[in-house]
Order: structure tokens, then sequence, then C-alpha cells
């Protein structure tokens, strides 16, 4: 049995100007000490995944169908009273922007002892213990307990939310782009806690970002999204040296390569697709140099190309 399961997730927004389906029909898997990444542009239903999986959504956002195994658990089912027992304890989420995450008035121990004390019951005094067990797990010095988030760089903040989201010792941490705010050298640092923790605690990891190059050296599989779908996924392997899909080829195409001659990164023409009124057939299709007539009126189903790897594509050779 898989630590996670997500089956044909549906997760669509109610707004005022029609139904939104920001996830529809969206499947993966996470096994113990697997880390996998989500990646496409903005809007394409990453984060809605991850916050549909600990039931995090705004009040206009709600799962329409699917399951969400956990452990052969369906989270999807739960009320939100039984769903606030696993978040924390099972699954966790280390938020984007640590600078507005943590709350400014009260200082990162009695921050971190909250959930603590919360979900595993400890006193204040073993609960601030175990706060500076986790910033030294995070490579900062406990002493550093009683010190208020403004007492903190931008990177030793993030690092504390990490502490944060690992504070009951979960068996799934969401990572919510958790490196876009920070300068390339801290991003690195981040990354590589993160692949530490990862290994040393075997925990699943789901890291969201819209940079292919970050999921190279950190994630053991990924899933590209566009438009609310999953258009491609397989081993980092499958995906940087045997890309299949449009979409994923442009989007690699988007970052240098530093053993090739220097040129400026091709883009992505034209923009995503808008959800409220989505394209008929494949929603890449208007952005795709190869669409062919069948892209424009039948939605393309996933086929394997290859043991892990799978691609939605009409045109895509498997």
């Amino acid at each position: 049995m898989k630590l996670l399961e997500v089956k044909n997730l549906k997760t669509y927004f109610d707004t005022s100007k029609g139904q939104l389906k920001a996830v529809d029909d969206v499947s993966f898997d996470l096994d113990y000490g697997e880390a996998l990444g989500l990646v496409g542009e903005s809007g394409c239903g990453k984060t809605t995944s991850a916050l549909s999986i600990c039931r995090l959504l705004p009040k206009e956002g709600k799962v329409y169908g699917g399951e969400i195994l956990l452990e052969g658990s369906d989270l999807a089912k739960l009320s939100d009273d039984e769903i606030r027992r696993h978040r924390w304890k099972d699954i966790s989420v280390i938020f984007q922007g640590a600078m507005n995450a943590l709350n400014p008035v009260m200082n990162i121990g009695d921050q971190i002892a909250e959930a603590v004390m919360l979900h595993d019951g400890l006193s204040k005094a073993d609960a601030l213990k175990r706060a500076g067990d986790l910033l030294e797990l995070v490579e900062i010095s406990r002493g550093r307990v009683a010190n208020y988030p403004h007492e903190f760089s931008g990177g030793m903040k993030q690092r504390v939310m990490i502490a944060m989201a690992l504070a009951c010792n979960p068996k799934v941490v969401i990572g919510d782009e958790p490196t876009t705010a920070l300068d390339v050298m801290v991003q690195a640092q981040i990354l590589n806690l993160l692949e530490k923790l990862r290994k040393e605690l075997n925990m699943g990891l789901i890291l969201i970002t819209h940079d292919l190059s970050i999921l190279g050296e950190t994630c053991d599989k990924i899933a590209v999204m566009y438009a609310g779908k999953i258009v491609e996924s397989g081993t980092v392997a499958d995906i940087f040296e045997n890309a299949k899909h449009p979409y994923t080829k442009k989007l690699i195409g988007c970052f240098p390569n530093v053993e090739k001659e220097k040129r400026i990164p091709d883009g992505i023409k034209g923009a995503p697709a808008n959800m409220l009124h989505p394209p008929a057939g494949c929603p890449f299709h208007p952005r795709c140099e190869m669409a062919a007539e069948q892209c424009r009126v039948e939605i393309p189903q996933q086929k394997k190309a290859g043991t892990s790897h799978q691609v939605a594509c009409h045109l895509a050779e498997v």
C-alpha cells in the first residue's frame, strides 16, 4: 500500500462567473521516503491539488470527486473535525513566503510548541524542549527559541517554517514553493535540507514549483500540470531525458543549458488556458505548434510511454 494515493481528484471553485475546474481528474501517488514534484505555470492547479489533500481550500473551493487515500483512509470523506486531527500530525504544509506565514507577535518557540501541545498533548515545558530540538534539526541554535520572527533572516525564517511542519512527525510534508522568496544560495541550502530530512525521517515530500530545474536535484518523480490536469508524469530521468508532451518540452526549453552554447531561453507563446472557459479538446492546443484537428476537438487520455512514464497527448510517440 502506498503512503498517499490521489485518484481522479476533482476540485472546483464556484465563482460569480461560473464554475472553475481548478483540478480536473488528477491522479498521483507517493511512497514512504519518496519525493514528488508538481510543476507547471501559475494557475495550472499545483497548489489547489496540494490544499485539497489537507482540505485547506478557501470557502469557494470544494472537492467534487475522487479519493485522497492516506495509508488507505480516504481524507476526502472526513468531516472538518476529523480532518483537523490529520493536519500537522499526518500531513503538514511549508507555506510559500515565510515572511508572512509567521506570527510577528509570538516568539518562534511558542509558535512551534503550539502545534505540539495541541496534537501530542505535551506540557508547555516539554513542547518548548521539542521546539529547541526541531530548530537544531533545521540547523538553527536551540538558544533562538525565544527570538521573534523579525530577528531572523529570510532563509532562517524558512527553516523555522520547516521546523514547524515537522513538529508532529508527519508522514507527508507539502512544500508550496518554499524557496521562491530566497536568493539562489539560500534556496540551495533549503532544498538540500529538505532532501536530507526526507531521507532521515522517511517521510513523503510533495514539492510544488514552477521551476523544473529545482526538481532535478530534489525529487524522485515529477508530475507536469497544465490547465488542472497532469499532462505528463514519470521519473526525473523520464521527464528530463525523454519528455513526450509539447508543454513539458517547452518548460524544459525555458531554462538555459550550461553545457550548450549560450542563447536566450525559449518562451512559451500565448497565455495559460482560462479555466472558466477552457478550450475544447486538449487545453494546450492553442499554444501548441504541433496541434492537429484531433487536438482541437478531443481531450487526450493518459497513455504509457514507459514503465513509470505516462503522457496525455494525441501526437506523442510512445
